[in-house]
């Protein structure tokens, strides 16, 4: 099958997509028609067959979108279908809360180490997980096919670590720290800067008090 590049407002839908149809299974629905998830997730019927059908389509007319099914090939669009092996650097509050989230492992996304420099914090768990020093990283990767690394750690020790965990073999970066990161062209990373979420927040919340302001 010929290579069809995606946008990424497409990919961003998919995880709703997913998340949607899941709960859709919890409740016992058997199949669902565009129409019907139009509705309830507030994107139009024709955005939603246009997304899927960058993918094959997977419904039929008249019936609508098996939910099982759909849900399972979104999956594996996703490549949640089956386990990825993770760890986290930076044992900090937001390192520690994203060891604490269950739900990661029901995706599929295997927690396996977390690092630290404190020599204080080795030994204990979160989880089960046991934290361990920045200079156990590179065999630790090796040793345990590591795919994702999660950094939670200041952006001054960012661009340091991501070379050490790409040189033992990661191929995909969860990146907190605020800074860009410079990785070669076959390592996958996703920034995630919550003050700039904040800011996109904030920046919406004064276009609604502007709205209002002049509406009264």
């Amino acid at each position: 099958m010929e290579h069809k590049e995606i946008s990424k407002a497409v990919i961003s839908r998919l995880p709703r997509y997913y998340r949607y149809l899941g709960e859709l299974l919890e409740l016992g629905v058997e199949r669902i028609s565009s129409n019907e998830l139009s509705s309830k997730m507030k994107v139009t019927a024709s955005q939603i067959r246009q997304d899927l059908n960058n993918f094959g389509g997977f419904g039929q007319q008249g019936y609508g979108y098996n939910v099982k099914y759909l849900h399972s090939e979104i999956a594996k669009i996703l490549g949640i279908d089956h386990n990825h092996n993770m760890i986290i650097i930076g044992a900090g509050n937001l390192g520690q809360a994203i060891a604490n989230y269950s739900a990661f492992e029901k995706r599929g996304f295997i927690i396996k180490g977390i690092f630290d420099v404190n020599p204080r914090l080795e030994g204990l768990t979160v989880r089960g997980v046991e934290i361990r020093m920045i200079d156990e990283l590179p065999e630790f990767i090796k040793e345990n096919d590591i795919e994702i690394a999660a950094l939670t750690i200041p952006k001054a020790k960012a661009k340091e670590v991501a070379a050490i965990v790409v040189d033992a073999g990661v191929k995909a970066i969860w990146n907190f720290a605020h800074t860009d990161l410079v990785v070669p062209k076959d390592v996958i990373v996703e920034n995630v800067h919550l003050s700039e979420s904040l800011m996109r927040l904030s920046y919406n919340l004064s276009r609604l008090e502007n709205t209002d302001k002049k509406e009264k």
